[in-house]
């Protein structure tokens, strides 16, 4: 999962990162595609995948692609809200994973997250994350 993250100039060694398990088929400044397999490992006490992760994942897939979309002036993207809908419980197997923006400006970012079951491709999740354009050197 690493070099999938290394490859949009992210780090993706972290072990949070590492037990998300997420994998990216696509990312750009404009979509942002990918993929992770769900089990016991993300549950919560009742057998059934924790929202903590498909919100975890919502937000990643969304920041990832504002960085994109700004890392070339220079700047970040940070999360400023995160709204995630849980749409149908999972308790194992793929979901598939697309953000794309709603709205890109200079100062905000405004990105939509659709979680879907590889099986039958019902969503599962849908999240949107808004986003601050800041300057890397501010931090």
């Amino acid at each position: 999962m690493a070099s999938d993250l290394d490859s949009a100039g992210l780090r993706g060694d972290s072990a949070f990162m590492q037990q998300l398990g997420i994998h990216f088929d696509e990312t750009g400044s404009v979509r942002v595609t990918g993929w992770l397999d769900v089990g016991a490992e993300h549950h919560q006490p009742w057998g059934l995948v924790h929202g903590g992760v498909f919100t975890a994942v919502v937000e990643t897939f969304a920041t990832v692609g504002a960085y994109l979309a700004v890392k070339d002036r220079g700047q970040l993207a940070a999360g400023v809200n995160n709204i995630t809908d849980f749409l149908r419980p999972v308790r194992e197997g793929r979901i598939q994973v697309e953000a794309t923006p709603i709205q890109q400006g200079s100062s905000q970012q405004l990105w939509q997250v659709v979680l879907t079951r590889d099986g039958d491709g019902k969503a599962v999740a849908h999240g949107q994350v808004r986003l601050q354009n800041i300057d890397a050197q501010d931090l």
